[in-house]
């Protein structure tokens, strides 16, 4: 019988990408949404919520691998723990597979300034200990910033008429890369932490909004700014990224351009 996957975050940026993917290796594929709705294109989808853990049994129930995607600005680890707590109410033992980021354990988020910077690193690496202490055969992957999310942060900052930047550089990877990548574990057997990816080229924060406003024709002084905080130290001194791991191919420029000659 064909593999059936529960795909929370299905319909988000990546999720949109991995559940082709599946169909077209011939994975049954069933996504979490809030609300019930009519399948499409082969997709069946179930309504739960991470927030509360309604339907979540009911959801796990029945599947062979849980690709858990759903991920928010904070509270990753609470629907990290909702998600395995459904999963033992409702006596199965799924693959569980996450999706984190890079540097999630070497950015230190401590003090109430950390938090309010970094709570995305915290909540990721919170959810990472929950999947790992869960007691299902589990999977992790870390991945560096994606290219859309760098995108919307210097087009939204490109609107102001001065440009301030954090001192922050980043390695970004293609989603589809990531996607990928994804399918591939899911498909495999359980593998614990595996080796994170990367994109194939560091750039800091100005660069990037740099190649942005002049691939646009805009004329903005960038300047950089220091984040403050010992999380945001760590981050500026590279605890996001992963040289070594930069499997990525498709580069910033690369990516802008087609961004831009899509719109």
């Amino acid at each position: 019988m064909a593999k059936t996957v529960l795909v929370t975050g299905g319909t988000g940026t990546l999720g949109s990408l991995v559940t082709p993917l599946l169909r077209e290796a011939g994975v049954r594929v069933r996504v979490l949404s809030r609300t019930a709705r009519e399948g499409t294109d082969g997709l069946e989808y179930v309504a739960g919520d991470l927030q509360t853990g309604d339907g979540i049994a009911a959801a796990v129930t029945g599947v062979d691998t849980v690709l858990h995607l759903a991920g928010s600005p904070k509270g990753d680890g609470e629907k990290a723990r909702i998600l395995v707590d459904a999963i033992h109410a409702a006596g199965v033992a799924p693959h569980l597979v996450y999706i984190s980021v890079v540097g999630a354990e070497r950015v230190p988020v401590e003090s109430a300034l950390d938090r309010q910077v970094m709570a995305y690193m915290a909540a990721k690496r919170e959810a990472e200990l929950v999947v790992e202490n869960s007691g299902l055969p589990w999977t992790t992957l870390r991945a560096t910033q994606f290219h859309d999310l760098l995108f919307t942060m210097v087009s939204a900052l490109g609107r102001l008429p001065l440009v301030p930047v954090v001192d922050f550089r980043f390695q970004p990877i293609e989603t589809a890369e990531v996607a990928a990548r994804l399918v591939e574990l899911t498909l495999g057997d359980p593998a614990g932490l595996v080796d994170e990816i990367g994109g194939p080229r560091i750039y800091t924060m100005k660069e990037l909004e740099r190649s942005y406003l002049e691939a646009i024709g805009r004329r903005r002084p960038v300047f950089t700014v220091k984040a403050p905080g010992k999380a945001a130290r760590a981050y500026a001194a590279g605890g996001n990224l992963t040289p070594e791991h930069a499997v990525g191919e498709r580069t910033w420029e690369e990516f802008l351009a087609a961004k831009l000659a899509a719109a």
